[in-house]
């Protein structure tokens, strides 16, 4: 049986757990003695009835309660991806493995965890076929070469903290790859090199207009290795052994 469940963040009087077998639909909120909940989250800036979620095999479907609250779905694996779902929105479907529902309060924060199970892939041992030419690779890059560790660190804020919006800088890279195991050895201009190689010939990101070339290098070629999964909290441990 796929369960979904459901963990309180900061644990309140109640069971900060719990778990949600397929088809069945549980709600959270504050709640009350007259509106009680399945899963009470203990914040006086929550509804009363915020919301529900229904299990469905290997992913879930939330609904929003609330008439003006809109609920945030974070996956803290997926490098800064999030759905919003509006106030009033029933059924939106969930793809994330794990998820950090994030309720808009006034003071702290207000959130829990969702996790679903595993989900299904194709089995790709069977044996390729050979006819015709061979697909290209939309983004060839080398994971041993110094500017995936160049791109690595760029992408690390936002790897450790999905919500961060920091773009280390050229100096500020330079100084964390000092502190990578074996103390990568690189100047400033050898680091400006290997984000305008990325940026050109690797990743092949297009320049925004009204920003200096070093900025939007950066931002763009971090959205991207995060967009397509060609950085991932496993590359790390290239930065930390």
């Amino acid at each position: 049986m796929r369960t979904i469940l459901l963990q309180a963040e900061a644990p309140g009087p109640e069971s900060s757990t719990l778990e949600v077998p397929p088809g069945r639909e549980v709600s959270f909120g504050r709640g009350d003695r007259s509106a009680a909940v399945d899963f009470p989250l203990h914040h006086p800036g929550v509804s009363r009835r915020a919301g529900a979620i229904r299990a469905v095999d290997d992913y879930w479907l939330l609904t929003n309660l609330s008439r003006t609250a809109t609920l945030v779905v974070e996956n803290p694996e997926g490098g800064g991806e999030f759905l919003k779902v509006a106030p009033g929105r029933a059924a939106a479907p969930v793809p994330f493995e794990f998820a950090r529902v994030v309720l808009p309060v006034a003071d702290r924060s207000c959130s829990f965890l969702v996790f679903a199970s595993q989900h299904s892939y194709i089995d790709f041992d069977a044996p390729k076929s050979t006819a015709g030419e061979p697909t290209l690779s939309a983004f060839a890059v080398d994971e041993t070469a110094k500017y995936f560790l160049v791109l690595v660190a760029l992408c690390e804020p936002r790897l450790r903290d999905c919500s961060s919006s920091v773009i280390p800088t050229v100096p500020e890279v330079l100084d964390r790859l000092r502190y990578a195991p074996g103390g990568v050895e690189l100047t400033r201009p050898a680091v400006n090199f290997h984000i305008d190689y990325l940026a050109r010939t690797k990743l092949r990101v297009k320049e925004a207009s009204g920003v200096r070339k070093a900025d939007w290098q950066r931002a763009a070629l971090v959205s991207v290795a995060l967009r397509f999964d060609l950085v991932t909290e496993d590359h790390l441990a290239l930065l930390d052994g």
